[in-house]
């Protein structure tokens, strides 16, 4: 299992320090969720917070991009030196254009869906994504509740996946702990971005390394 902890739940005034222990504790990625008020209601941060983090280390640094009308923006963090950029379908309506720039950048694309949309209306993009991103609470704040009905939309992936013959990840972002994680993997998902339940274990390496041997 590939453990993306995100940093949402971090201490602001240090991130550095908290990207290092995550590094030291076995971390596979970044998790970054860019907010602007618009498309949810949190506000984070832009492309120079990513660019600082991308000094501070050598991780893979995931990008999602929970903001609207992106293509205004991808370029920026593109430039700020994100490994993989998500993008919302629900966001814009260049869904394919917009993951054809990511690709053409030679960085990894995705797409997130959030727990309403149904998994059809990405089934045009397939052929472009490198991550399929679903949203298993409701968006644009840590520490959220897991929502079981997003098992079944794993599993839908997991299908149009194996009919298509095509070998993109599957994430799974909210309320993940172990007991749900879990669920996930069985489900399909091979990718989990954690964030409350990481910052809060007394031991990151012990929360990281459990959620990667599930």
């Amino acid at each position: 299992m590939i453990v993306s902890p995100s940093i949402l739940n971090a201490d602001y005034l240090n991130l550095e320090r908290d990207i290092k222990q995550l590094e030291r504790a076995g971390a596979d990625a970044i998790h970054i969720d860019i907010m602007d008020g618009r498309f949810v209601q949190n506000i984070t941060w832009g492309p120079p917070t990513v660019s600082a983090i991308r000094k501070v280390t050598n991780l893979p640094l995931e990008v999602h991009l929970m903001i609207d009308k992106p293509e205004y923006n991808i370029k920026h963090y593109l430039e700020a030196g994100a490994d993989i950029i998500i993008i919302h379908q629900e966001s814009t309506i260049f869904l394919r254009k917009n993951l054809q720039a990511i690709k053409q950048a030679k960085v990894q694309a995705g797409v997130a869906l959030k727990l309403e949309t149904p998994v059809e209306t990405i089934v045009h993009c397939l052929d472009l994504i490198d991550v399929v991103l679903l949203i298993t609470c409701d968006e644009g704040f840590g520490g959220q509740v897991f929502h079981p009905q997003a098992l079944y939309k794993i599993s839908q992936i997991v299908k149009l996946r194996e009919m298509r013959h095509l070998n993109f990840s599957i994430e799974v972002d909210g309320g993940i702990g172990i007991e749900t994680g879990k669920q996930c993997k069985e489900a399909g998902a091979g990718r989990l971005v954690a964030g409350s339940f990481v910052f809060n274990h007394r031991k990151k390496n012990e929360a990281i390394q459990a959620l990667k041997s599930l």
